[in-house]
């Protein structure tokens, strides 16, 4: 299918690694320019040369890259000093720590908030309007299953992104936004094969003594597709919301996890 965003501009964050490269690498695969964003050159770096030389991608699709905290008000700078107007805009951030709520004094609560709640927030703000102008926007929040089924060692997370959803849910569906063709959703990625899972993993090591072993395969369990998520497809469900044939969903959270949760909504 062909999405038809080729030669759209992307602005993908958390792009280095994990879900965040699946997304630039299928949007990219579809001809759409991508910015990279993250905070470690190197990585950054190693991600954007993969895509560069990916044969799936179309010659003279542009990959560019730059290293900043995009959770900042400088390193949003940044990135509309490069280009001020996006087409597509994925918001992804590192989660918070796993932990007790006990442990969690102010300082955290607002760096959790900060990061996964008021920067994509920052990223909305400053690209719809252009997008309705434009006549096309997407905009993609990758966020957490944990949203729709808490997980007691992630309260960091919980509140910080179910507080996104939440003001999505209302944006969303203005009709300024909605009614120029200008999307917002939200991904919610189970368990994935990523490094944030594995230190979700190592978190309840500790918590429970058992080993790492015990500790994924009983994860794996809970999964009915007894696998762990791959960051290709996910990256692939990201394109699909950006493109041209998705202009009729907004406002949703769409659940990637294997079927691990139990829920009829």
């Amino acid at each position: 299918m062909n999405l038809g965003i080729a030669g759209k501009w992307a602005l993908v964050c958390g792009a280095s690694k994990g879900l965040g490269l699946g997304c630039a690498q299928a949007l990219a695969r579809e001809g759409t320019h991508v910015l990279l964003v993250a905070r470690g050159t190197e990585a950054l770096e190693a991600a954007a040369a993969r895509l560069r030389a990916d044969a799936e991608v179309p010659a003279g699709t542009e990959v560019l890259t730059l290293a900043a905290d995009i959770t900042t008000v400088e390193g949003r700078e940044r990135v509309f000093a490069m280009r001020r107007d996006w087409d597509i805009v994925v918001t992804n951030a590192g989660g918070p720590p796993p932990g007790d709520f006990r442990e969690w004094d102010r300082e955290a609560w607002i760096k959790a908030v900060d990061a996964n709640m008021l920067t994509p927030i920052e990223l909305i703000k400053a690209t719809v309007d252009g997008m309705a102008a434009r006549g096309f926007g997407r905009i993609v929040n990758i966020t957490s299953s944990a949203v729709k089924a808490p997980i007691d060692i992630l309260g960091l997370s919980n509140g910080a992104r179910s507080g996104l959803t939440g003001f999505v849910a209302g944006v969303a569906r203005t009709s300024a936004l909605a009614g120029k063709n200008v999307t917002i959703n939200n991904l919610l990625p189970g368990a994935f094969d990523t490094d944030r899972l594995r230190g979700t993993m190592e978190g309840a090591v500790k918590k429970t003594g058992q080993t790492m072993d015990v500790v994924r395969q009983n994860r794996l369990k809970t999964i009915p597709s007894r696998r762990f998520g791959d960051s290709g497809e996910f990256g692939a469900t990201c394109a699909f919301l950006c493109s041209a044939h998705a202009g009729y969903i907004t406002g949703q959270n769409v659940l990637i996890d294997g079927g691990a949760y139990p829920g009829a909504h």
